[in-house]
C-alpha cells in the first residue's frame, strides 16, 4: 500500500509541473536535500537550498516554456524511514526554431518520511545541449549560462 502511494504521489507532482506548478516539487523536498542535475550546462548542478531550486525552475521554464513529463515507470523501495524511487519519464517541447525537444529523463530519489532528501537527475546530455543550444541561437544568452547553484 505505502509503494502504490508513493508511487501515486510522484506521478501526480509531474502532472502538476506539466500545469506550471514546480512548488509542487520544491514543496516536497526536506529541510536538508541535495539536489543534482548531472552534466556542466545551465540546468546543471548541485543545489541544496530552496532558494536555488525556485530559481532553477525559473530558468528551466524560461528555458523550456510548455516542457511536458510524461511519466512512463515509477519503481519504490524500501519503507518511509529510507524510501528509494527511481522514475522514468519522457520530456518534451517545441524549441524556438520550431524543432521538438524530445529526451529521456531518469531520476533518482531518497525520501525520509515523506519528504525528499536526495535527487539525482540525468538525461541524454547531447540531447540537451543541442536544445540549448538552438535556445541560445534564437537570441537567449541564459541558455548557455553556468549552472545554478547553492
Amino acid at each position: 500500500m505505502y509503494k502504490t502511494i508513493v508511487r501515486s504521489q510522484v506521478r501526480r507532482v509531474f502532472d502538476r509541473i506539466n500545469h506550471g506548478d514546480y512548488l509542487a516539487m520544491v514543496d516536497g523536498l526536506a529541510d536538508e536535500f541535495v539536489y543534482v542535475f548531472h552534466g556542466d550546462h545551465a540546468l546543471g548542478g548541485r543545489r541544496t537550498s530552496r532558494e536555488a531550486m525556485i530559481r532553477w525552475w525559473e530558468r528551466t521554464l524560461r528555458l523550456l516554456p510548455g516542457a511536458r513529463f510524461e511519466v512512463e515507470d515509477v519503481l519504490v523501495v524500501g519503507g518511509p524511514w529510507r524510501t528509494r524511487v527511481a522514475t522514468r519519464a519522457q520530456v518534451s517541447g517545441t524549441l524556438p526554431d520550431g524543432s521538438v525537444y524530445a529526451n529521456t529523463v531518469f531520476q533518482f530519489l531518497t525520501l525520509r518520511w515523506g519528504k525528499v532528501t536526495n535527487v539525482e537527475t540525468v538525461e541524454d546530455l547531447q540531447v540537451l545541449q543541442r536544445a540549448l543550444d538552438a535556445i541560445a541561437a534564437s537570441g537567449v544568452a541564459e541558455a548557455l549560462s553556468p549552472p545554478i547553484e547553492g
